[in-house]
């Protein structure tokens, strides 16, 4: 190989940014603005292969199908020549970095390349192998070197799955480190691994359940069910599901912390009112299996009967946005504490207290003229099954 005449170091995560290797004090600079998105991309290609030859049928393969081009050779000899000419402007000091041989092409051996991808997967590595509180500021340290996804702004195969892989090494460092940091009580920390790991991930509850952890124990309960309310949304707006278990039990103590953090009059007057809002209660599946448990333990004891209700909107339906009216509907119709559940992304299922089979069918006739009234353009159709609510069972009619 000989002897190493210049070092070369690429930033690939979060950017596409170069710099002499051995100039500390120079700043990173951006790829030159006229590059095309193919011959970035190649030339992308080229900087991750660097510590190997690559095959002139490899890039063609990789770049041009039968269908972009006529002559992919010829292709593969132009995109050679733009990248070439865009490393020259580049590094202008440096002369060939690029060469051609028969059959592949190579990097200039009197050149090093150095990736800040290809260290931040060593530090991983690594750290695997430290134990006690090294392993700890290991993780940390790997984890600061994560600034961004791969190559983000390349949306070609294998910068997609190089992404996919790099982004697994990092989350799984954060969901390492998590833990360690709540055993020493660094809330600040684990704020700031939560935060950035979710821009990465934004559908992972074990980010969601640490970061409200920190804010409760940071006596900050009301940022706690806030970001709980935003992830939620979140979650259905992208994956269509609920939060996971962990996620409500975490915001019932966020909530409880709130309430408590109140003086005894703003108590007793929340409860007076059942909770700030006037609206039915919504809430998940599992707070609402528990809410319903409790009534049946009530009705043993008073002999009264409550009712269970499946709400369900036909096929013709806007997805989203029908779904989201009826939920609107629900809970700004029924009553105050009246709990309501979604059960996928069509129907909902609600629990009207104290009311009689016949009364829930007046009050679900009473949402769906609503329902239409208030959207008249939907071409939704609202059914609904009553189910009445008894100590020990329940009776569906």
């Amino acid at each position: 190989m000989g002897d190493v005449k210049k070092v070369i170091y690429f930033e690939l995560l979060g950017s596409f940014t170069y710099r002499n290797a051995g100039d500390a004090q120079q700043k990173s600079r951006a790829v030159p603005d006229k590059t095309g998105r193919k011959i970035l991309s190649f030339l992308q290609y080229l900087v991750v292969n660097h510590a190997r030859n690559i095959s002139s049928e490899e890039l063609i393969e990789q770049f041009w199908t039968e269908k972009s081009s006529s002559d992919p050779a010829n292709a593969l000899k132009n995109t050679l020549f733009k990248a070439r000419n865009i490393l020259k402007a580049m590094f202008p000091d440096q002369e060939g970095l690029i060469l051609t041989f028969p059959g592949y092409y190579a990097w200039n051996p009197s050149v090093r390349l150095e990736l800040d991808c290809e260290q931040f997967e060593q530090m991983c590595l690594e750290a695997r192998t430290c134990s006690g509180t090294g392993y700890l500021e290991a993780l940390l340290h790997t984890i600061s070197l994560y600034r961004g996804d791969f190559l983000s702004g390349n949306d070609s195969d294998w910068a997609v799955s190089l992404r996919r892989y790099y982004q697994t090494l990092y989350l799984d460092a954060c969901k390492e480190a998590l833990p360690l940091l709540q055993k020493e009580e660094r809330w600040t920390e684990m704020i700031g691994i939560c935060e950035q790991a979710l821009s990465a991930d934004c559908g992972t509850d074990t980010f969601v359940v640490y970061q409200m952890q920190a804010l409760i124990a940071m006596g900050r309960p009301e940022q706690a069910v806030e970001l709980y309310r935003t992830f939620r949304e979140r979650l259905w707006q992208e994956f269509e599901i609920e939060p996971a278990e962990p996620v409500e039990q975490m915001y019932m103590l966020a909530v409880s912390m709130r309430q408590n953090s109140m003086d005894s009059q703003d108590i007793l007057k929340l409860a007076a009112e059942g909770g700030p809002d006037s609206r039915a209660f919504f809430c998940t599946f599992g707070v609402f299996q528990s809410i319903v448990a409790l009534e049946k333990r009530h009705l043993e004891r008073t002999g009264q009967t409550s009712a269970l209700v499946i709400v369900s909107l036909g096929n013709k339906v806007i997805p989203t946005t029908d779904a989201r009216r009826l939920e609107r509907i629900l809970l700004d119709g029924l009553r105050t504490g009246d709990p309501v559940a979604r059960l996928d992304a069509g129907s909902y299922i609600l629990m009207l207290t104290g009311a009689s089979e016949e009364n829930a069918r007046l009050a679900m006739e009473r949402i769906d003229r609503s329902f239409h009234k208030t959207y008249s353009h939907s071409r939704a159709c609202i059914s609904f099954r009553v189910s009445a609510l008894k100590p020990g069972a329940v009776q569906v009619s």
